[in-house]
């Protein structure tokens, strides 16, 4: 097989508007520092020379930011295969354990790094440890030298001796970026004369800019009537509180949970108008007029975007779709939806990297909680859902809690893996996930807390504190290994995904994705075998991560013509 070239683009800095491009024949060249010498571009002339060059050669286009290079050249009609998304790979190198001794881990920070946001710090910087606090933004570089960074990663990935998980794990990243900007380009097909249907039909009809809806106007006079406060705004929520408890309610909150355990007629008019207002605030005429247009929803994902590696979205609620307004997904005519979701994902990804023969098997069934159960290790399937989320998120008490030593018994690896995650967060240390991605170190005020637990004279209240974020990390880096490497595992499975659609005719492509779903638009002719294909990435997937493990990564697969049918 021929070495694949890669070519490295940047902007120029002595002269605006133009784009430089060098070449390196292969990655050893490149880690050596043999990249050729500067082409410039007319930026206007970018997307020819970039769309000629991919069809003759396939090479990995190296850029700094993803997003900042190829919207412009999806908008000219131009894809590429592969691409080094220098920004993200340098985040995961940096933070990464097994790079640790590495010149590029020893570096300052520069520009190259990624910034706290705005007024705060970054996650490793929070005092409550949160596995979907989302990434700062990128600081901005007009000129960053992409060849001398690329020979810092590639030298880093030698210095750690990376077995290879490393590199496929910058690989699947950077692929991930690569899909989040296809998949805001094609949109994800979608009727906009349905979803407003669907709003009348719950909220009534499109009110003026500021007004409620009929159906949250009359739902709103029913709150206030039955706490006897006309005029009551519900959705301030000071002023619901406090009429709440006029009312004599004791509630702490006006959380939905709270209002859920009221005995009073309050109670269902404002879990409806919760429930609806919600939908009116995330996915209403607001929204529509803001992400659907031309008959596609076209949100901004951030791939990484999340201390694990999953995504995020900086706009559009992507990853918070809810089914109520699903069924105006539609497929266009003579195409069809194939949507698929990872069955049990994260328990199944345990099983893989813990090496449990025991769980493995029950891994190798569709339903992995269904086979618990026939192992005799709970009594039904519930329980089975409880005990193996309590071992992976660190239940300490209801009933995840009671069956933990039950499940410790029967899986004894994959249940010494996730509790060693959390002892090690427990003392301040860092966690890795099976490719490579390490959790955040704990924050200063974390650190202070443990110290002045054990200074002498320290008061009780320290010792609590300190206690409680120990707890509070361990649970955190417990999750972080089995939620960040089946993030892994979903890259991969798209990335090979998106290579195997090229081949077929008609360009089915990706449209949606989120954390273990994914949804396919395909032309009718091709959409069978597009479901095919979907397991294959799967299954391809397991082993591109673990090798011939005997855990299968069971998927649910539909091919429909409305998202809302999808099993």
């Amino acid at each position: 097989m021929a070495p694949v070239p890669l070519v490295l683009v940047a902007v120029d800095p002595d002269r605006p508007g133009v784009v430089v491009l060098r070449e390196a024949r292969d990655v050893a060249a490149a880690e050596a520092g043999e990249v050729g010498p500067a082409v410039p571009v007319a930026g206007d002339e970018l997307a020819r020379v970039v769309g000629e060059r991919e069809a003759r050669d396939h090479p990995r286009w190296v850029w700094d930011d993803t997003e900042h290079w190829y919207p412009d050249l999806l908008a000219a009609g131009v894809r590429v295969e592969r691409a080094h998304d220098l920004r993200l790979c340098r985040t995961i190198l940096r933070r990464s354990t097994r790079c640790a001794g590495t010149a590029l881990a020893r570096e300052p920070e520069g520009p190259w790094d990624l910034a706290a946001p705005a007024g705060g710090t970054g996650p490793h910087e929070a005092d409550e440890p949160s596995l979907f606090d989302d990434l700062p933004a990128a600081v901005p570089d007009a000129a960053p030298d992409v060849a001398d960074e690329l020979r810092r990663q590639l030298a880093a990935l030698t210095e750690a001796g990376d077995d290879g998980r490393l590199r496929l794990l910058l690989a699947a990243e950077s692929t991930g970026a690569l899909i989040a900007a296809e998949m805001r380009h094609d949109g994800m097909p979608f009727r906009p004369d349905l979803h407003d249907a669907l709003l009348t039909g719950l909220l009534g009809p499109r009110p003026r800019e500021g007004a409620r809806p009929d159906r949250l106007a009359a739902l709103a006079s029913r709150v206030g009537a039955a706490l006897d406060r006309p005029g009551l705004n519900p959705d301030s929520q000071p002023e619901l509180l406090r009429a709440l408890r006029a009312a004599g309610l004791d509630v702490p909150s006006t959380r939905t949970a709270e209002i859920r355990a009221l005995d009073h007629p309050v109670r269902e008019p404002l879990l409806e108008y919760k429930k609806l207002a919600r939908l009116l605030s995330a996915n209403g005429w607001a929204w529509l007029d803001r992400w659907v247009h031309e008959g596609r929803f076209r949100p901004d994902y951030v791939p990484g975007g999340v201390v694990t590696g999953r995504w995020a979205s900086s706009g559009g609620g992507a990853l918070q779709l809810p089914a109520v307004i699903r069924d105006a997904v539609r497929a266009d005519p003579g195409w069809r939806l194939v949507v698929a979701d990872a069955a049990q994902l994260e328990p199944r990804v345990l099983a893989a990297m813990s090496g449990d023969g025991a769980m493995a098997a029950a891994g190798r069934q569709a339903d992995l909680y269904a086979a618990v159960v026939a192992a005799g290790i709970v009594a039904d399937r519930q329980q089975a859902k409880y005990a193996m989320l309590g071992a992976i998120y660190g239940a300490t008490t209801g009933a995840s809690a009671v069956l933990m030593p039950q499940l410790g018994r029967a899986y004894p690896r994959a249940v010494a893996l996730v509790e060693e995650a959390a002892r090690a967060g427990e003392r301040g240390e860092q966690v890795t996930t099976w490719l490579g991605r390490s959790s955040p170190a704990p924050s200063a005020a974390w650190l202070a807390a443990r110290q002045a637990a054990s200074a002498e004279g320290a008061a009780p209240e320290d010792a609590r504190d300190a206690r409680r974020r120990s707890r509070d990390w361990g649970r955190f880096t417990r999750n972080f290994v089995v939620q960040g490497t089946a993030a892994e595992w979903a890259l991969c499975w798209m990335g090979v995904l998106r290579r195997r659609l090229l081949d077929l005719p008609g360009r089915p492509h990706l449209v949606f994705f989120l954390h273990d779903e994914i949804m396919v638009h395909a032309p009718v002719p091709v959409a069978d075998r597009v479901a095919e294909l979907v397991r294959e990435s799967a299954v391809e997937a397991g082993r591109l991560l673990f090798g011939d493990t005997p855990v299968e990564f069971a998927l649910d697969v539909s091919v429909v013509d409305s998202y809302a049918d999808a099993v």
